[in-house]
């Protein structure tokens, strides 16, 4: 038997014939019999895909990075804010503590989901940077009652703000 020439084999299936290459048989393989380049793709494949503007990618990745430097800063200070409270004081100082405690959680939760790079659930984004939002919408009122609270108010308002921005660009 000699060595295999490039041809149609006659078996049957995707083989598209056989070469020698070094004294090895080579079979070169069509996935999908009678179609060639991107036709080799099945019908219905990939999935439409909407395009997006190079403008638009640059505004999504800004925001996402305005809204996480945002929530650092305020997990930052809420919770600076919160250890300056007094264990043991008034329902007042109790609410600041739990209030700013929870804020920086939160913020901090939010800077972390939105720094991965791994492909991410657009809803789970959504909801941790909206649940974000809330907190920080809360706090503010809680800091502009407490004297010298009005750095940490800031910073919660602005972090609002920023997630409010993202969310925008993500609908």
């Amino acid at each position: 038997m000699g060595t295999p020439r490039a041809g149609r084999t006659g078996s049957p299936g995707p083989r598209v014939g056989t070469a020698s290459w070094a004294g090895r048989a080579v079979v070169r393989v069509r996935p999908f019999p009678g179609r060639a380049g991107f036709d080799m793709l099945r019908p219905g494949y990939p999935l439409p895909v909407t395009t997006t503007s190079q403008q638009e990618v640059y505004r999504f990745l800004e925001d996402r990075f305005a809204c996480a430097q945002s929530c650092t800063q305020c997990a930052r200070v809420c919770a600076l804010r919160a250890s300056l409270a007094e264990p043991d004081g008034t329902h007042d100082q109790e609410l600041l503590r739990r209030k700013g405690i929870m804020c920086a959680e939160v913020c901090d939760a939010t800077c972390r989901v939105l720094s991965e790079q791994e492909r991410q659930d657009e809803n789970a984004v959504r909801g941790q940077v909206e649940w974000c939002r809330l907190a920080c919408l809360e706090c503010p009122h809680v800091f502009d009652t407490d004297p010298g609270g009005a750095e940490a108010a800031r910073a919660c308002r602005a972090c609002a703000r920023a997630c409010s921005d993202f969310l925008r660009t993500l609908s």
